[in-house]
This record gives C-alpha cells, sequence and structure tokens, in this order.
C-alpha cells in the first residue's frame, strides 16, 4: 500500500467536480510530509510516469489544476471520460495540452524506424573538423 492512497480514497469520497487543498491537508491526510520536489511545478503535473503521488489521483479519476506553489494549495478536477480522460499506459492521450484530449496524427510515426549499425560511436562528433572552423 502506497503512503498516499489515503488521498486517492479521500479524492474518490467527494462528491464534487472541484477537490481544493493545501500541501498541509495533503501531508496530514497522507500522513507524512510531501518531498522537497513537490515546491516544484512538474512535480504537479498529471503526467502518469511523474510520481507515485500522481498515479493515485489518476487513478481516483482526478487531475491537479491550479497549482499555487507560493499559497501551497491546489485543486483537483475529477475527470469525466471521453476527451477529457486522461489515460495512464502506453497510448495516453493528455487534456491538459490543448484540451481536444487527442494527440497530432503523426505523433510517432517514425517510432522504430531509425537503424544504427553495430560499431557506431554515437559520442563521436559528424564532423571531426567542425573546431577548427573559426
Amino acid at each position: 500500500m502506497s503512503k498516499y492512497e489515503p488521498l486517492g480514497a479521500f479524492l474518490q469520497s467527494r462528491h464534487t467536480d472541484e477537490v481544493p487543498m493545501t500541501f498541509a491537508q495533503i501531508e496530514r491526510l497522507t500522513g507524512s510530509k510531501l518531498p522537497p520536489s513537490a515546491r516544484y511545478r512538474a512535480w504537479w503535473s498529471n503526467n502518469p510516469s511523474n510520481s507515485v503521488m500522481t498515479k493515485v489521483w489518476l487513478q481516483a479519476g482526478f487531475r491537479s489544476e491550479k497549482v499555487n506553489l507560493k499559497a501551497g494549495k491546489l485543486v483537483f478536477r475529477r475527470v469525466r471520460g471521453g476527451a477529457g480522460a486522461i489515460k495512464t499506459g502506453a497510448g495516453a492521450t493528455r487534456s491538459e495540452a490543448g484540451g481536444e484530449g487527442k494527440r497530432h496524427p503523426l505523433f510517432g510515426a517514425l517510432k522504430g524506424l531509425m537503424r544504427i549499425a553495430p560499431n557506431t560511436d554515437l559520442t563521436k562528433p559528424a564532423d571531426p573538423t567542425w573546431g577548427d572552423r573559426s
């Protein structure tokens, strides 16, 4: 059991679409201090590979919004299925970027098409004389 699971249970028990919380309330709920990285905006992103706590609120059906680092507060908003959904997994779609919840059709089009010849040193400059130019 994750130390953040009480947050997920709390969010699931709410009957509103918005759950405003302070960082102190989250710490009281989980019984532990938030990590120092929680003082950076990226920690509160809705990227499912961000942190264990992010997965907890996403699995509870919420996403973080209105993060105010100075005041130490944020709003968790309930995600209803469809275009607003944030899926956790390989084919994830995210609505916070543009609102439509879909990636560009060419996203990932070149995945797996690049081949690197054996014994190729990727750290070696492609043009060894580039530093000699003035």
